[in-house]
């Protein structure tokens, strides 16, 4: 009987869990953890100067990329993201606004969205989630984020 009452709590409790009135909520953004999942890692900070090290030219270095300040170790995608890859342009720097635009152009390799429209922004948040967040371990910030600005310096 006891069993029983354990299972209808726990069914009680999930179900309750699923019904809001507040609607669906996020999941936890694993960037926004960073520092409570690294334990006592520090984690790094990075200049525009320090991830431009990591743009797949050196083979022997992994290949970093930044999406909204954060930095992400894209080495997993190196067909993409290495050595005269098709992507190879956003290694190495913040590429905020070139993955909102779907751009590769050189004016949008940066990390300024301030004029950007709600479609590119809602696209660069899907983007961000859908495949940096959930396919690419996060290495660090950018040193603008850590320190509050909307984006680096151009």
């Amino acid at each position: 009987m006891a069993e029983k009452i354990n299972f209808v709590v726990v069914v009680l409790a999930v179900l309750v869990g699923f019904v809001s009135t507040d609607g669906p909520t996020d999941p936890p953004d694993p960037a926004a953890d960073f520092l409570e999942t690294q334990g006592d890692k520090p984690f790094r900070v990075f200049t525009k100067e320090d991830i431009a090290r990591y743009n797949g030219e050196d083979e022997s270095q992994p290949i970093y990329m930044a999406v909204k300040g954060v930095v992400f170790d894209v080495s997993e995608g190196k067909d993409f993201y290495g050595k005269g890859a098709g992507y190879n342009a956003l290694a190495g720097k913040d590429a905020t606004r070139a993955v909102a635009k779907w751009s590769l152009e050189p004016e949008d390799l940066n990390s300024d969205i301030s004029d950007l429209s709600e479609e590119q922004l809602k696209s660069l948040e899907e983007v961000y989630k859908g495949v940096y967040l959930a396919k690419y371990p996060v290495v660090g910030y950018m040193s603008y984020r850590v320190l509050g600005q909307p984006h680096d310096e151009l």
